[in-house]
């Protein structure tokens, strides 16, 4: 069983240096490697038997989960009322999943974020347009100025950790803050297999982070110029977006204070009830 764990831990860590964001990715490997280090051994004849038993466990386990968001939406369709605003930030399958349940009996209508630096806000707005659902695309930076139309904010998860707080797409804390401030409920939608035993104190005790992020570059002298020349300006090294990504970070942490409710198929949990799982299933 040693050696298995062993080989586990480093498939695990194979999976993860092949990902740019295995927040996610970690959290469903723990509960694989939890999950086979509490299985009952005794009733194994041999180890191969054992061996067996487990990967039937593991391949019954992949079937059920894929089975997840559409519990989780069928939750969540019955807090949305209709003629219900929304909010969604960036791009979340099970939030997807949950709008186009919701379409189907009730009326409602979506603001998403352009959720730079991806935009993947332009791939929900135009899956949800295709569908029927009437959208609307805004900046990031104008959430501020939506909220007062917006009855709630439904947003996805890479993780929810120990703490109860979410790990998100970038401006998920920008948008649970606002919320906050306005008195709109702020939902998160989350899978138990990306429920993280995680335990972050700040932005910056993220897997995720790195001492790239949001660091000074070493300023550029400007050329020297004669006095014959000094009314000609020599134009410095121009800012892209893609250093602008480069030097930003992909995700961020937001504290289980700013959030309402997490929906997973296992019901709709307080952040204080996701902790009380996460330390009842990684106990045994």
């Amino acid at each position: 069983m040693f050696e298995l764990v062993k080989e586990l831990n480093e498939g695990a860590d194979a999976l993860k240096q092949h990902t740019s964001n295995p927040i996610g990715l970690t959290a469903g490997c723990e509960l694989f490697i939890a999950f086979v280090t509490l299985f009952p051994h005794d009733s194994a004849q041999s180890f191969s038997d054992l061996k067996m038993e487990l990967v039937k466990q593991g391949e019954a386990y992949v079937r059920q989960a894929l089975t997840y968001r559409r519990k989780i939406g069928e939750l969540a369709v019955d807090f949305i009322k209709d003629d219900s605003v929304i909010l969604t930030h960036s791009y979340s399958r099970v939030v997807m999943e949950t709008l186009l349940l919701a379409h189907k009996s009730k009326r409602i209508s979506v603001f998403v974020t352009e959720a730079r630096p991806r935009g993947l806000g332009v791939k929900t707005a135009e899956a949800l347009t295709r569908a029927g659902i009437p959208c609307t695309v805004i900046l990031d930076s104008a959430v501020a100025y939506a909220m007062e139309k917006v009855d709630f904010v439904l947003v996805g998860s890479e993780a929810v950790v120990e703490s109860g707080g979410l790990i998100n797409a970038i401006g998920s804390l920008n948008i649970a803050i606002i919320a906050k401030a306005a008195n709109k409920p702020f939902y998160a939608l989350a899978e138990s297999y990306k429920f993280h035993r995680l335990f972050p104190l700040s932005q910056f005790d993220l897997p995720s982070h790195n001492p790239r992020i949001l660091s000074f570059p070493s300023p550029i002298d400007p050329p020297e110029t004669s006095a014959a020349s000094r009314t000609v300006s020599t134009p410095l090294s121009s800012i892209t977006q893609e250093e602008i990504a480069r030097n930003n970070p992909g995700v961020d942490y937001t504290r289980p204070d700013l959030i309402s409710l997490v929906f997973s198929e296992l019901g709709s949990l307080t952040p204080s009830g996701v902790s009380q799982y996460l330390v009842g299933m990684f106990a045994g």
